[in-house]
């Protein structure tokens, strides 16, 4: 099974359970500069859409598209807020559909679609869209370069390109450059639950965007303002409802489950960094 159908089938198996778990918007939670705000967690949730909105030099957007959309929750969100026309796009039928149905009862299917769509061959027209919103969905992505090339490609000129993504700390040249042979074991393991081909640094990201195109390029890490994020997810899946749900989920799911405090270990050491990059064509 290659990468994309084990994509697939994770996102496919766990949708549900996530939504019912986490709500409709299925990435970290905002807790202030530091992380020491104390909020519920779908509030936490919004507040990082909004944060990444102050922080990102937007100009009313018209024509949006959502990499990695997962059940449409930053896509409707978007859409409503700017007035605006949005495409998601996911690996996931499940998503899709779910995704499409909950547009529809929202009132918002007039103004989005939703599709199962390669990020690496992505079908449309050369400067299609005006803001493209990429929000933990690069970590998934196994050719970095590709991706950042194919959203240069189907950004309208002077658009704007969000991209939030889990990545690994820089590497200090001064100490050889590379990670150590633990750090390598801990992201391993992370990589294998959550389906993920490799993570790279902020700094890698930088560079790839500057060669794919990309202008006034800003980045940050906000991974203390995330990191109490996982936390407050392990707590919500140690109730009983939603232990029930991950055996209905599957194996898949239930590793990702138990395995949630691989992410939060990695933020506590300093391994997981929160990324943003934002820049224009």
């Amino acid at each position: 099974m290659n990468l994309s159908e084990e994509i697939k089938q994770f996102y496919d198996n766990s949708t549900g359970l996530w939504e019912e778990t986490w709500g409709e918007h299925l990435h970290h939670g905002y807790y202030g500069p530091n992380g020491d705000q104390k909020k519920e967690r779908r509030q936490a949730q919004i507040d990082l859409i909004e944060e990444i909105l102050k922080w990102a030099p937007i100009q009313n957007p018209k024509n949006i598209i959502d990499i990695g959309c997962g059940i449409g929750g930053s896509t409707l969100y978007l859409a409503e807020k700017y007035n605006a026309n949005a495409t998601g796009i996911t690996l996931s039928p499940v998503q899709a559909n779910r995704a499409t149905e909950r547009a529809k009862n929202a009132g918002l299917d007039h103004k989005t679609q939703f599709h199962v769509i390669d990020a690496l061959q992505m079908p449309f027209p050369d400067n299609s869209f005006d803001l493209i919103w990429s929000l933990e969905s690069g970590e998934h992505m196994p050719n970095k370069q590709k991706f950042l090339q194919e959203c240069y490609r189907i950004l309208q000129p002077g658009g704007t390109f969000i991209f939030v993504t889990w990545c690994h700390r820089n590497l200090d040249q001064n100490c050889g450059g590379q990670l150590t042979d633990d750090e390598r074991k801990h992201l391993a393991e992370i990589y294998r639950v959550y389906c993920l081909p490799y993570v790279i640094s902020l700094a890698e990201y930088e560079q790839m965007a500057t060669e794919a195109g990309f202008k006034n390029i800003q980045t940050a890490d906000w991974s203390k303002a995330v990191a109490p994020f996982w936390d407050t997810v392990i707590d919500s899946a140690l109730n009983l409802e939603s232990i029930l749900g991950l055996i209905n989920a599957g194996w898949t799911t239930i590793q990702a489950a138990l395995s949630l405090p691989l992410m939060s270990n990695g933020y506590k050491r300093g391994l997981i960094k929160f990324g943003l990059l934002t820049g224009t064509k």
